[in-house]
């Protein structure tokens, strides 16, 4: 396949670890927005370090947006879906039913709104 295919290039970026599960996650949040810390903590084993990588390509490529708030300590850091990101959502929903009527044998996560899973 061509580097240069979009859906090798999307593929590539998509299928890091944990990139779609922050998705998931922004979108459960109060208007789509969620703390740094809650994001680690509702995430679990992932490391600070790749959360914080994650969260900077999510913005280069226009999924989310990020707010700073420095006018008390420690700094507040709120990460926002964009109407990209929302769109996105759709997609992995999309993937989700797929699974759930093709491939994977997930009784419990028979619901289509992602917004209240579980992960």
């Amino acid at each position: 396949m061509d580097e240069a295919c979009t859906v090798n290039m999307t593929v590539k970026y998509l299928t890091k670890k944990w990139t779609l599960l922050i998705i998931l996650e922004l979108y459960k949040g109060p208007q789509h927005t969620r703390r740094f810390s809650e994001l680690k903590d509702s995430l679990g084993d992932i490391t600070q370090k790749i959360l914080s990588e994650r969260l900077r390509e999510l913005e280069a490529e226009g999924i989310v947006t990020k707010k700073v708030d420095a006018s008390s300590f420690p700094v507040r850091s709120e990460y926002t879906l964009t109407k990209s990101g929302l769109e996105l959502v759709d997609v992995i929903r999309g993937i989700k039913m797929w699974a759930l009527k093709w491939k994977i044998d997930n009784i419990p996560c028979g619901g289509q709104d992602c917004s209240v899973c579980v992960l």
